[in-house]
């Protein structure tokens, strides 16, 4: 029997292994601002590796869920490592109804049962196939779990940085695409907050001078939104809104919240320039205006190296009887975050479903088996290949 085959015997004979413990996980409220539920969920996992050759490090953190890290320890030192990576919050506050798991036949449901706490589940169990193969004492793999890429891994990011640094390439664990695809780039992003000024007074006497910062917030609307360009891959979304107090008083502040999507670090530029330009000017005098970034992703071009790994990738699944293609997505991940730091990363290799991020949120079944043999797989045939001088 080859290692592949042997991999995917063990996997499928801890089946039952697998679906409970993502049961467990998803049945963890895990919002990313219930620092509770999240380091609930961290504590799941440090429980699962224990019996395992690994060494496992959590990261305290004040205000979001604690980060928890988890590496091989191999018999001997390597000058780079194999990073994965997966978070442990979901995007569902801490008081949302939306807290069950069930399974029919094919499929599984629950709040963040592909997002991602599925791939969480099959990146674990990659792990275990290997080291039930002695294999991590072999291979260097570092595996990150963090609390809080649901609102742009603010306090993981550096993490993410220094070990996205040290590794020849790296695996990101989110859903993969609804015919199986593996996504080799995505759109950068960038999330601000826009804040407007205004002066107040009584509806009954203002004029056509009325220093109103809803006004002013519908011009800036309609500026913003105006940026949108298809053509390029540009996107922009006013998503948010609010501003005054009633309908009897002229506003003297108002707010929106607006989300840009572009393809590349030129198209960040231009849309910085934009969005300095929009805030500066005013349509309404006696208004102001001024904005704070609350996120930013670099984009995750589909570079040369990105579709060599995935190609590797492709590889290993033909060779574990199904197909993969790629795929260029629009959202953003931990994933852009490694392409920052120019390591080779491909993402989308979680288990397949679809609705993530409503009620409706779905696991197939059959692809979190499917998708842990591929890990698994992965991490051995790229690894050889890189040592080999082959998939660079």
């Amino acid at each position: 029997m080859t290692l592949h085959n042997r991999i995917s015997a063990f996997l499928k004979t801890h089946r039952q292994e697998m679906f409970s413990l993502l049961e467990k996980m998803v049945r963890i409220q895990s919002g990313t601002y219930n620092k509770t539920g999240v380091d609930q969920v961290g504590r799941l996992i440090l429980s699962v590796f224990q019996p395992h050759t690994v060494a496992c490090r959590t990261i305290e953190q004040e205000s979001f869920g604690n980060h928890l890290v988890v590496r091989s320890l191999c018999d001997e030192p390597f000058d780079k490592q194999m990073l994965l990576t997966g978070h442990m919050d979901t995007v569902f506050p801490e008081d949302t109804g939306f807290t069950g798991y069930k399974e029919d036949s094919a499929h599984a449901y629950g709040p963040g049962v592909i997002d991602m706490k599925g791939g969480l589940v099959a990146g674990i169990f990659a792990l275990k196939a290997l080291d039930n193969e002695s294999l991590l004492k072999k291979i260097p793999v570092t595996f990150i779990f963090n609390a809080d890429e649901e609102i742009g891994s603010p306090g993981s990011t550096p993490l993410i940085q220094r070990e996205a640094a040290k590794s020849a390439f790296a695996f990101v664990l989110e859903t993969g695409g609804r015919k199986g695809e593996i996504v080799t780039g995505r759109k950068g992003n960038l999330s601000l907050e826009l804040s407007i000024k205004g002066k107040a007074g009584h509806a009954a006497f203002a004029g056509k001078e009325k220093a109103s910062a809803v006004l002013e917030l519908a011009h800036k609307i309609i500026a913003f939104e105006s940026l949108n360009d298809p053509d390029r891959g540009i996107t922009v979304n006013v998503g948010k809104v609010n501003g005054g107090i009633g309908p009897n008083t002229v506003a003297d502040h108002a707010l929106a919240r607006i989300d840009f999507r572009f393809i590349g670090p030129s198209d960040k530029t231009s849309l910085e320039n934009s969005i300095s330009e929009i805030t500066q000017r005013n349509d309404v005098p006696g208004t102001g205006s001024h904005f704070a970034v609350l996120s930013s992703r670099p984009p995750m071009p589909a570079s040369a190296k990105n579709k060599n790994l995935f190609k590797a990738v492709q590889e290993t699944a033909a060779s574990l009887g199904f197909s993969v293609a790629e795929e260029f997505r629009s959202g953003v991940s931990d994933a852009n975050v490694i392409a920052g730091e120019n390591t080779p990363v491909i993402d989308g290799l979680g288990p397949i479903g679809a609705k993530d991020h409503s009620e409706d949120e779905y696991m197939i079944k059959a692809s979190l088996l499917q998708r842990s043999s591929l890990i698994a797989g992965a991490l051995i045939d790229c690894w050889e290949k890189y040592r080999r001088g082959r998939l660079f």
